[in-house]
């Protein structure tokens, strides 16, 4: 020490300085000239995104490598304050740490909860409360040098250096230590992984089927945080309603009910790189269910954040079953209205699969002209946005005829049905796009090949409670699509959802039925579809 100026921390074993072009080292000194003058956080982000933006996309995707934007870390540590995080005492770990995005900005909020206190004290009390785990050890380094940039004043003041408060090591393996942590927070990796024997039989407890990453640090923090402790992590949305994270949904209900969800509404600028939907969720472990916040968050051009309140929410029973949550204001009255209907589309007498070609795989018994043994194939293009259908398969490499061969005869549906596009994205004006596969088409052809882009409702025998066509003109109603948004978490429409589903009571169709023989228009059929909804509510 000389002067309190440190030295930069020694790059991890193994990792010495590389020998740089002369043009690239000039462009690494401009960098670092520049971040000099940048807030500490700002620094630390850019310095991240130049590091992942360096990394080979399959490998980025891999380790989920995405780095939280200070706005976002500073947003999430707000709802941790508002959820009752005390940062003059708290013990704090971020499992998943990175370049230290979230330990930076926490540290500072340790410093500034003990103003009274003199530095080596503050500095000492971090050290004992602030904790972070990395997996990979250059960005652990990272985060140790942008907890050195951070506190940077306060250990001049008290004359020595931050001890090392990250540690590099797998956090899944990790054991729980007492007491537990007030808060664990941070940006878990989102990514489908196959856990070993050893890990999926300790968090088997939230599986169900593939496990994500993001799944397993949601269980693990249950673990690291004490009784009342917060859990405040940026996740995907998919959690909601996947069916693969129903054993989660069940968990947290019972052990750490949200607080409080904040949905990210611009994914521009913030996540580019991220093709799912985007939350900050804060739980408290302990929690008896009840109301839980719900907001609408969007980056401005000054890089802050826009809060806007879309209402509040409760948990369903079962919990296990899709959280049926308003992401706008207007979704809240709409919320409150379905969240006690007990009719599903079972109880319309119907049951969903995925249509069962997936093409790609069966591509010799595509054919371009009908013949003896030759089926239509039914793509999702065939379902057309006003709720008709038409046969078709204008697509690039689409073909309009499948021939099956002896082993491959488990495609053909020879039943009518409704059919609905699998995949769609929350900026369409309708989320949900339905037709009926009319009877006369598939016994004019003798049956038909659904390829797996489109879901199938089939009717459970030959007489279900609603017929078809009342069927399709409701799902395609507009009250119907906000409820599906209100459930959905990503761009799939899968069968597990549309069966969660919260409808009208079966006899209340009628009117909807009657209203579809009669061909009356779009008004008219939503009105009656309002009404439906709202008479239940009553």
């Amino acid at each position: 020490m000389s002067g309190h100026l440190w030295r930069l921390r020694p790059l991890p074993s193994g990792m010495g300085r590389a020998s740089l072009p002369e043009e690239t080292a000039k462009l690494a000194e401009n960098l670092g000239t520049t971040v000099v003058g940048a807030d500490a956080a700002d620094a630390a982000y850019a310095i991240g995104m130049l590091y992942t933006g360096m990394m080979p996309d399959k490998f980025q995707t891999a380790h989920g490598a995405y780095y939280t934007p200070p706005a976002l870390c500073e947003r999430l540590l707000d709802l941790a304050t508002e959820a009752g995080v005390d940062w003059h005492s708290a013990r704090v770990l971020d499992p998943a740490c990175g370049g230290g995005a979230f330990l930076s900005p926490v540290a500072r909020r340790m410093a500034d909860g003990r103003p009274d206190d003199d530095p080596a004290t503050v500095l000492d009390s971090i050290e004992r409360r602030l904790r972070g785990f990395e997996l990979d050890p250059f960005a652990a380094w990272m985060s140790r040098v942008f907890l050195d940039v951070t506190l940077s004043d306060l250990c001049h003041e008290a004359e020595k250096r931050l001890r090392s408060v990250v540690r590099v090591c797998d956090s899944l393996g990790q054991t729980p230590g007492r007491p537990g942590y007030d808060l664990v927070v941070g940006n878990p990796p989102y990514r489908r992984v196959r856990l070993s024997s050893e890990l999926r039989e300790k968090f088997g407890r939230s599986l169900f089927g593939h496990a994500n990453l993001y799944g397993v640090f949601t269980d693990l923090a249950l673990r690291l945080a004490q009784p009342g402790g917060i859990v405040a992590y940026v996740t995907p949305t998919s959690f909601l309603a996947g069916e693969y994270f129903k054993a989660l949904r069940g968990l947290l209900s019972r052990e750490a009910p949200p607080v409080s969800l904040d949905f990210l509404t611009e994914r521009r600028g913030v996540f580019d790189d991220v093709l799912q939907e985007t939350l900050l969720a804060v739980y408290r472990r302990g929690r008896s269910p009840g109301e839980s916040t719900v907001n609408l968050i969007a980056p401005k051009s000054d890089g802050s954040i826009g809060t806007t309140v879309a209402g509040s929410f409760k948990l369903p029973e079962p919990a296990h079953d899709p959280w049926i949550v308003p992401r706008t204001a207007a979704q809240s009255v709409l919320v409150r209205q379905v969240k006690g209907s007990p009719y599903r589309l079972a109880d319309y007498g119907y049951t969903v699969s995925t249509g069962p070609l997936v093409w790609n795989r069966h591509k010799k018994s595509l054919r371009d002209k009908p013949g003896k043994g030759r089926y239509p194939l039914i793509w999702a293009e065939a379902v057309r946005s006003d709720g008709t259908f038409e046969f078709r398969a204008k697509e690039r490499a689409h073909k309009p005829y499948f021939q099956p061969g002896a082993r491959e005869r488990w495609v053909v549906t020879d039943f009518p049905c409704v059919l609905l596009q699998r995949t769609t994205a929350k900026e369409q004006c309708r989320r949900l796009i339905a037709a009926v596969l009319p009877t006369s088409f598939v016994e004019a052809h003798g049956a038909v090949v659904v390829e797996n882009h489109l879901n199938m409702i089939k009717p459970l025998d030959d007489a279900p409670k609603v017929a078809p066509a009342a069927l399709a003109a409701l799902l395609n109603s507009n009250t119907v699509d906000q409820v599906f948004r209100c459930i959905n978490g990503s761009v799939a429409v899968s069968a597990y959802e549309l069966q969660a589903l919260p409808l009208p009571p079966p006899e209340g169709m009628r009117e909807i039925e009657r209203l579809v023989n009669e061909c009356a228009n779009r008004k008219t059929l939503e009105c009656a579809v309002e009404r439906l909804y709202s008479d239940g509510a009553g």
